[in-house]
Order: structure tokens, then C-alpha cells, then sequence
């Protein structure tokens, strides 16, 4: 997924000829805290909230005032790796897009960002999750896809995550089944240390109805 598949199509950018007073309350609609000054498709950067706010007339225009506009932005063809790391380099809530020329295209807000995330990941897909931890040397993704396809199951998503001063990786899968028991069985049969399952429909055995059960019996 790209940059330009997922600007908002809402959220439209501030011109210098704007009040502060204005760019307050686009950013209190838009729930942000950084918005991007354009003027006819020009990107001049980012304005920031906080240097909004020290302003004492809210009636001054953007262009009267002395702002340090940030120029921060990604070109239409950024990776959504590339927006993930600059929302979270500069600790901003939105990244403008440029098309190659560097005229403004549009903006991606944090939310913007949180639901493409959803989607990579197959958050709202219906699907256990399990998480391995390997050596950095057995990290063969072919290998763990077998093993699922062989269950009759396939991989929805997955990363890995990486320890500091360890040859331990942790890869978390996400299938597109939610009864894993066999699955789990499968990976630490191929000795694969399974760390956390969620999802998985066979571990409720009824045991957490009937502690509910317990409990409610001595309220009484």
C-alpha cells in the first residue's frame, strides 16, 4: 500500500491568508495537531498547534505571523512504512503528499494511518493469531507457510519482531481459522516454541464458565 491510497479526501489544507483563529478550529475538527499550509498546490510545510497557540491575536493571519513551518511530507509512491516512520519520527499526527513535481496532493492523518494499518494486517479479518519465538538463524517464512497450509489454513499477515542483543525473533501470524488447536500441535511438533495464541475457539473448554460460576456461588 502507498502514500496515495490513503490520503483523505476531507481534510482540506490551510493558506497563508487563513487566521490562526481558523487553523485552531480546523485542527480541533480534525482532531489534529499539525496541519499543512498551501498556497496553489504549493507546499510551504507543516504548522503546529503549539505555535499556534502562542500566538495572542487569533484574528493575525498565518502569513503576518512568524512560523516555523516544518518541512515534512512523503511523495505520492512512499511505502506506508515510510509515513509509519515519519508520524513517528517527528511525533506528528498527519503527513502531507507531494506528487513528483512537489505539488500538494493530499494528507494523511494518524487515523488515516491506524486504518491502513487495520488493513495490512487483517485486523477486522476473522482469524487465530499465534506467536513463534525462533532463532534468527531458522527464520524461514517458506518453511512456517508450509506448516499452515498443511493444516488447511493460510497466513492473513504477519511480522516479525526483533530483540536487542538476542539472536531471538518473535513472528506473529495471523490465519484465516480460528480452531488452531491442530495448527499449534503442528509448530511444536516441527519444534517451534509457541508463546501466545489467541483467538482460538478449542481452548475454551468451559473452564471460565464455570469458575464464573464458582465465584457467583460464594457472592451469594
Amino acid at each position: 500500500m502507498f502514500a496515495e491510497e490513503i490520503i483523505s479526501n476531507v481534510i482540506l489544507p490551510l493558506k497563508t491568508e487563513d487566521t490562526v483563529q481558523k487553523a485552531l478550529d480546523r485542527m480541533n475538527e480534525f482532531k489534529l495537531k499539525h496541519m499543512p499550509v498551501v498556497n496553489d498546490n504549493q507546499f510551504l510545510g507543516l504548522l503546529a498547534e503549539d505555535d499556534l497557540l502562542e500566538v495572542r491575536n487569533t484574528e493575525a493571519l498565518i502569513k503576518d505571523s512568524s512560523f516555523n513551518l516544518l518541512n515534512a511530507f512523503v511523495f505520492t509512491n512512499a511505502h506506508t512504512y515510510d509515513v509509519i516512520k515519519l508520524l513517528s519520527t517527528l511525533k506528528l499526527t498527519s503527513v502531507p503528499v507531494l506528487d513528483a513535481q512537489k505539488n500538494y496532493v493530499g494528507l494523511i492523518s494518524i487515523s488515516n494511518m491506524v486504518g491502513a494499518v487495520a488493513e495490512i494486517y487483517a485486523v477486522n479479518e476473522p482469524g487465530g493469531i499465534i506467536v513463534l519465538e525462533i532463532s534468527n538463524r531458522d527464520n524461514s517464512l517458506a518453511h512456517i507457510a508450509q506448516i499452515v497450509e498443511a493444516d488447511n489454513a493460510q497466513i492473513l499477515s504477519s511480522y516479525v519482531n526483533s530483540f536487542e542483543n538476542s539472536t531471538r525473533l518473535e513472528v506473529t501470524l495471523k490465519v484465516n481459522k480460528t480452531e488452531i488447536t491442530s495448527l499449534v500441535a503442528s509448530f511444536e511438533r516441527y519444534d517451534y516454541q509457541v508463546k501466545e495464541v489467541y483467538n482460538n475457539t478449542q481452548v475454551d473448554d468451559g473452564s471460565q464458565e464455570r469458575y464464573d460460576s464458582f465465584m457467583n456461588y460464594l457472592n451469594v
